[in-house]
């Protein structure tokens, strides 16, 4: 019998495993870099987003050379202190997020018996929720040492503890510890730190000097570094106010702009504060009075 001609062979479908990767890492793309949450900004010293979101993304340029400015313990600022008398800043309070403007009212509560210190900073407004953040610790010849460092929000609290017998920091967000620095701070502690060094010695605080602070928040602690920009006079607490203009940079990706003014008339209490993050949210802040706390 004639030999039956065989049915053409079907040609074998390409791998499959190549064709998922790449929308993998198209997706992967978008979840490495989201607009931090507007909510981050609420009361001036919150953390942004990037310590969470920026690792994901491929390294810059730019981050890599980050760590090493940060790393040295000898570029935090620490000298004579003076630190202000027990008081209630009552302030007022215009943000912007996601391009819809709000305001609030904004307390700080500063308490001390010249051992031991509590700072606790609330907002409460409509469109971003309420936040309050907390600093306690000790006060030394040096100034303000946090022991603990506080942000709640109606979703939860983050807790950051100085632990100054094994010269760390450490997060209750699941973040890497950190080595404690000389002079660190929180982003709280470090408003009114910065006025109790002026008290201390105005002279360092002279046009164009830099002042550098381990600051820790809820995630992370890295250098701030303030540059000092000038004398400045406001309209605060219903007077015109004499003070002094103190601006930190953002270094890397997702990094917010601090602007401080601090009264230059002792005992250099926060005038007024302005945060932005890298998406244009801001948050302003103005002294409307002092109260007895």
């Amino acid at each position: 019998a004639p030999a039956r001609p065989r049915p053409p062979r079907r040609a074998r479908a390409a791998p499959p495993p190549a064709e998922p990767a790449e929308p993998a890492a198209a997706e992967a793309a978008p979840q490495a870099a989201p607009a931090p949450p507007a909510t981050d900004s609420l009361a001036g010293n919150g953390s942004p987003a990037p310590a969470e979101s920026a690792p994901a993304a491929p390294a810059p340029a730019a981050p890599p050379a980050a760590p090493p400015a940060e790393a040295p313990g000898a570029e935090t600022t620490v000298g004579p202190a003076v630190v202000a008398p027990a008081a209630r800043l009552v302030y007022d309070l215009v943000g912007e997020v996601r391009q819809m403007q709000y305001h609030a009212q904004a307390e700080l509560l500063w308490r001390h018996d010249g051992q031991k210190y509590e700072a606790r900073l609330t907002v409460s407004a409509f469109l971003v929720g309420s936040r309050t953040q907390s600093s306690e610790g000790s006060l030394t010849p040096q100034g303000l040492a946090p022991s603990r460092f506080s942000d709640k929000r109606r979703r939860g609290e983050q807790a950051t503890h100085f632990d100054r017998a094994r010269e760390r920091i450490v997060f209750s967000a699941n973040s890497p510890e950190a080595p404690l620095q000389p002079g660190a701070q929180d982003r709280l502690s470090l408003l009114l730190q910065l006025g109790a060094l002026m008290g201390g010695d105005p002279a360092r605080f002279a046009p164009g000097s830099q002042l550098s602070f381990q600051t820790a928040g809820p995630r992370e602690a890295e250098a701030w570094q303030f540059t000092v920009e000038g004398p400045e006079t406001l309209s605060a607490a219903g007077r015109a106010v004499d003070t002094l203009k103190l601006v930190r940079q953002p270094r890397k990706t997702y990094d917010i702009r601090v602007e401080l003014w601090l009264d230059r008339a002792p005992p250099h209490l926060p005038v007024r504060t302005r945060i932005t993050q890298s998406n244009g949210d801001y948050l302003d802040q103005t002294l409307r009075s002092i109260e007895a706390p």
